[in-house]
């Protein structure tokens, strides 16, 4: 089984031109065994637990009789003369005139093996590996003008985050490469802010990434760094080795709380402008703010009676957030009144996101689970979600919509992904959306459908779905997107003429559109899709 479940873009200009090799030295063995520990812990105590419950309910009296024959039996062994030096009755006997030996903890007895810091200064190494460091530093350079596109995936039931470089010039995507995760991840937000990163300011630039899991726990890593054992950080009850007796009492606990999440984490949304903030919304029914300075849980709120599960910044307002949850509703909550009931909509079956509209922050947009796209204006919201009434509503597919992204440089500019398999792109006007185009691109159901996040990218459209794969869907080399967006679609020389260009990885695909009729159908099929008015 392969699937990817989510994707996000890094901005150009952020990652690190030569990302670092991870380095296992004395203060990342301690800060790991620190972190270890708390896991090994909890599997102790839960073995202890096991063991005291078998002991009180399982031992017979006809156990105690077999034991004490077999102790007899040996007594009453006769031993060869040429076995008795060796001492073989006692061989399984703990010996107490055997020194205290060293613990041994999930990494063994690594801090007693003898290590050099550098390969010049091993006696039994004789050849320099200059020119090999060399070719591994040229291997993970990142250019300028080359994009990150980060990729939560589930392959043969292990998961993992692979880090794609998208090199637009050449039409190439590879992997750079690859975290492995502790569950199967469940969304992912790009974070611009380093954290837990020794040795670097607090508040400078960073190029870090924060992941959820179906565990309650948030990891966040550091992508200029290669090969990472451990995250920089855990957000929530597994990143407190200093709180493991608070811990211990609290681990069997499900309640939600204040503190940090007790089930799934299924959304992320970083605040652009307190770039310190950091949201997330869980299957527990909380949206929590974190303190990326402090790690800690700054506050809960607790306005959704059912999983959240879709979070969005206000790009103006910068403490307003939108949320969405399977109660069939989506919040506007003021981050700075957590006891002030927000401002809600209500929609006709689950959430499934949410958008705010990124040139017009009067307005945004949900999705949901029969396939429909609402678009509201927050002005006319109310605290009664029934009352609320959608600007219009479009039956987007015949299917949910898994995913849904707005242009961030072109105005009106809509790109949906479905279960249904199919990708469409959508022109929004003032009289409402039009269809310009539906694919069908092979990535299976589709989970992911998201916009590049610079100008020079704006109409590449990364597709990932149930099979595992993710492809770059250069959407301006299709005629519809030319002719609805002719005068934005930009001016590009090209030896021949292709149509729907995608880039996968290792394997760029110029693929043609099946045929002519294609397009006619699509743009006549715009007047087709459903778009309801709702009377003000």
């Amino acid at each position: 089984m392969s699937m990817i479940t989510t994707t996000a873009w890094v901005p150009r200009g952020f990652a690190a031109p030569f990302p670092t090799k991870y380095t296992f030295d004395e203060k990342e063995f301690e800060r790991i065994a620190a972190l270890a520990k708390l896991q090994l812990d909890d599997a102790q105590d839960d073995l202890d637990e096991a063991k005291e419950k078998e002991a009180n309910g399982n031992v017979s009296d006809k156990e105690d009789d077999d034991t004490a024959m077999k102790v007899d039996t040996r007594d009453e062994i006769e031993i060869d003369d040429d076995l008795k030096e060796y001492d073989l009755e006692h061989y399984d006997d703990d010996d107490d005139n055997v020194g205290e030996a060293q613990q041994m903890g999930m990494f063994g007895n690594v801090k007693s093996l003898a290590y050099y810091e550098s390969n010049e200064e091993d006696p039994y190494i004789t050849l320099k590996d200059e020119e090999e460091d060399d070719e591994d530093r040229e291997d993970l350079q990142i250019l300028a003008t080359d994009n990150l596109l980060l990729a939560a995936k589930i392959e043969d039931e292990l998961a993992h985050l692979e880090v794609y470089v998208y090199e637009d010039a050449a039409d190439n995507l590879y992997v750079h490469h690859d975290i492995m995760l502790p569950a199967i991840p469940l969304c992912l937000e790009w974070l611009d802010i380093p954290v837990s990163k020794p040795g670097v300011d607090k508040d400078s630039t960073g190029n870090f990434v924060a992941i959820g899991t179906f565990d309650p726990d948030i990891e966040i890593w550091d992508l200029d760094t290669v090969d990472c054992m451990y995250p920089n950080a855990i957000l929530g009850q597994g990143g407190n080795p200093e709180d493991e007796k608070k811990k211990k009492k609290k681990k069997k606990s499900k309640k939600a709380n204040d503190e940090y999440h007790v089930d799934a984490v299924l959304a992320l949304a970083a605040n652009r402008k307190h770039r310190n903030l950091l949201a997330s919304a869980s299957a527990d029914k909380t949206v929590k703010l974190w303190d990326l300075h402090t790690t800690k849980c700054a506050k809960s709120y607790s306005y959704h009676t059912d999983k959240v599960c879709s979070l969005a910044w206000h790009a103006v307002e910068s403490t307003v957030l939108l949320s969405g949850s399977y109660d069939r509703t989506v919040a506007i909550a003021d981050m700075r009144a957590p006891n002030e009931q927000p401002m809600r909509v209500g929609v006709e079956s689950d959430v499934e996101n949410v958008r705010w509209d990124p040139h017009d922050p009067n307005f945004f947009y949900v999705s949901t689970e029969n396939g429909i796209i609402h678009y509201f204006d927050a002005r006319n919201t109310t605290k009664d979600p029934a009352v609320s009434k959608s600007v219009w509503k479009l039956q987007a597919h015949d299917e949910s919509v898994s995913s849904f992204d707005l242009n961030p440089v072109i105005p009106g500019y809509m790109a949906t992904g479905s279960t249904d398999k199919t990708v469409k792109l959508w022109n929004i006007t003032a009289e409402g959306p039009s269809l310009v185009v539906s694919r069908d691109f092979d990535v299976g159901k589709v989970f992911s459908t998201t916009f590049g996040p610079d100008p020079e990218v704006a109409f590449r459209l990364a597709v990932a779905g149930s099979k595992g794969t993710v492809s770059v869907w250069d959407t301006s080399t299709n005629a519809g997107v030319r002719k609805f967006f002719a005068q934005k679609v930009p001016t590009k020389a090209t030896d021949e003429d292709v149509e729907d260009k995608l880039v996968a990885v290792n394997d760029i695909e110029d693929s043609s559109s099946e045929d002519g009729e294609d397009d006619d159908e699509d743009e006549s099929g715009s007047d087709q899709d459903s778009m309801d008015e709702d009377d003000e």
